[in-house]
């Protein structure tokens, strides 16, 4: 006689970049051994590979392409299949920045945890009278980067230029447009580097504003009475 099969719970969440609800379930034990020994491979490749494919078989709704999904969809993505396979809190560990020193345990329902949207974020960067330049958000391979310590040997500049260069979508005049999937990545890097001071510093802000996962709490240093507010972003600052 064959054994029973367990009935898997599903649920409803919205992505934040579209607002479209979509329907989703927990990691499988099976799925969370592949997530381990993945990250135990230290291989970037391994990583991406790992969280699409886990991420793309938890999502139950059709239509949903787990590779243009943004850095933050995948992080809110990832942060509530984890909590429905594991447990609806976190518990984090923060240092008071009163002293800058002590250590306070705290835990946080993952409901809490919303992506904050900057009113004043735009994905069009005027440069000067003539071009402007539409950027798209950074995705899976990012997201792999930003969580999972991924050590390829790359300096921390040389990464910041990849990431915006994989950014841009489209440059444009009044006249012509330009799609960055048609030109080189030596040609983007040229053009970047065109930039003067303040151009650069727009694009960078496109990365400081975009929706961001985030989550205030506010601890009492137990040794000073004095209480903090802390600002938690990013999905690696709900598991430290």
């Amino acid at each position: 006689m064959p054994l029973p099969q367990i009935s898997v719970p599903t649920y409803e969440l919205e992505i934040p970049s579209t607002n479209k609800k979509i329907k989703y379930r927990p990691f499988l034990v099976k799925e969370e051994k592949v997530l381990i020994m993945a990250m135990e491979s230290e291989d970037q490749k391994e990583i991406s590979r790992a969280i699409k494919n886990v991420i793309h078989d938890c999502i139950l709704t059709r239509g949903v392409k787990v590779d243009t999904l943004s850095t933050f969809d995948i992080e809110y993505l990832f942060l509530n299949i984890r909590a429905k396979s594991v447990g609806e809190t976190v518990e984090v560990n923060v240092t008071c920045p009163d002293d800058g020193e002590t250590q306070v345990g705290v835990e946080i329902a993952i409901d809490d945890i919303r992506v904050q949207k900057d009113p004043n974020h735009s994905n069009v960067i005027k440069l000067d009278d003539n071009i402007s330049v539409m950027m798209k958000y950074p995705s899976l391979d990012q997201f792999v980067e930003n969580n999972f310590e991924v050590d390829n040997g790359t300096s921390d500049v040389d990464k910041s230029m990849n990431v915006i260069i994989n950014c841009i979508d489209q440059i444009f005049t009044e006249e012509e447009s330009w799609s960055a999937s048609d030109s080189t990545k030596k040609e983007l890097k040229d053009f970047v580097d065109q930039m003067n001071t303040k151009q650069f510093k727009d694009i960078e802000n496109f990365f400081n504003t975009m929706p961001k996962l985030s989550h205030t709490i506010t601890v009492t240093n137990p040794k000073t009475k004095v209480k903090n507010n802390i600002v938690l972003e990013g999905l690696a600052s709900f598991f430290s």
